[in-house]
């Protein structure tokens, strides 16, 4: 089996440069966000009308969801990069890796602060930081990233399935009609 399948996005070398610049402009953006963050330490919440800027530090999942064990967090992280990596790599759609670029970075921006801060490898808390109105949980570039991406490859890929389909759909008509 190959590592990169035929047809796949990240065969074209321009796929390539705009998925691994636009996973580390995610990555970049949402460290110095954090190192920002963390340099006012807004504990008290800054609100700028529905948002407000304030800083957790989060050991669990999506809503503190598990913050009891962050190295089962982390390790639940590393799976998630490493899949993200995997579609991405795999994805056959430009619009859809690109998207999953953007994925990754998130990922990798989060499990960078796990692995990174305090207090130590693996049981680092992620620096959220945004706080909306209404909303409960924090959140900061790296989850913005994750959930735009995803919801940008669902898209991508619901949008180019059907526009194969209709592809299909078109020469079996020509072929039908040639005969």
């Amino acid at each position: 089996m190959r590592l990169i399948p035929e047809g796949a996005a990240i065969r074209s070398r321009r796929v390539r440069w705009v998925m691994a610049g636009l996973a580390g402009a995610v990555l970049a953006a949402d460290q110095v966000t954090k190192s920002l963050v963390l340099a006012g330490h807004p504990a008290d919440g800054s609100a700028f009308g529905w948002l407000t800027v304030r800083l957790v530090r989060n050991t669990g999942a999506s809503g503190g969801l598990a913050s009891g064990y962050p190295v089962l967090v982390t390790l639940a992280a590393i799976a998630v990069t490493t899949l993200a990596i995997v579609l991405a790599v795999r994805a056959r759609g430009r619009a859809t890796a690109i998207c999953l670029a953007a994925v990754l970075g998130g990922a990798l921006g989060n499990l960078s602060d796990r692995v990174f801060r305090a207090p130590g490898f693996g049981r680092g808390g992620v620096v959220d930081w945004i706080h909306l109105a209404g909303r409960g949980g924090s959140l900061d570039l790296a989850d913005l990233a994750i959930q735009f991406g995803v919801l940008g490859a669902v898209i991508a890929t619901i949008i180019a399935e059907r526009a194969s389909a209709a592809d299909r759909r078109r020469r079996a008509e020509e072929q039908a009609s040639s005969q």
